[in-house]
């Protein structure tokens, strides 16, 4: 996630480093180290911010470069991005344990990521985005569109390549 568009993001606003990290609620040099890839953005941050800017997670991260206007105002809904997690798992068609063995993690993680125990981490999101197509935003519930636009013509997705 080294490639994300934070800084331009608040520039073209005209705010300052400081005053978007007060509206995040976190300090000024955590969001620098966002700004400058230093330091993964937790999931619930990510969020945060595309929902702030009102456009996609995908865009943001340098996923995609449609910059989307996705309008989101709610919280995350865990059992939600659960349920996604679970639906990535078999798409697929591997066991828990292959799965999670493809993401270099344990089982017991991926297993808590898919009963909604705890929020999936912005690597592995960036990860299974990266290489298996899916959006970011569907992922945390911030958009129905499952898979990025802009990387397929034939509507099918990458999810072998994870």
């Amino acid at each position: 996630m080294l490639n994300n568009r934070l800084e331009s993001l608040r520039e073209e606003i005209d705010l300052s480093l400081i005053d978007m990290a007060k509206e995040l609620g976190v300090s000024d040099s955590m969001y620098s180290r966002w700004e400058k890839g230093r330091e993964l953005i937790p999931a619930r941050r990510i969020y945060q911010i595309a929902n702030y800017y009102k456009i996609s997670i995908d865009y943001i991260l340098g996923l995609s470069k449609e910059k989307q206007n996705i309008l989101s105002d709610s919280e995350i809904n865990y059992d939600l991005v659960s349920n996604r997690a679970l639906e990535i798992r078999q798409d697929y068609g591997e066991s828990l344990r292959t799965f999670a063995k493809r993401l270099n993690t344990s089982s017991s993680t991926w297993s808590a990521y898919e009963t909604g125990k705890v929020l999936i981490l912005s690597a592995f999101i960036y990860e299974i985005c990266k290489f298996g197509g899916y959006s970011a935003d569907w992922i945390l519930g911030r958009s129905d569109v499952k898979f990025r636009s802009d990387l397929f013509n034939n509507g099918t997705n990458n999810c072998k390549n994870l």
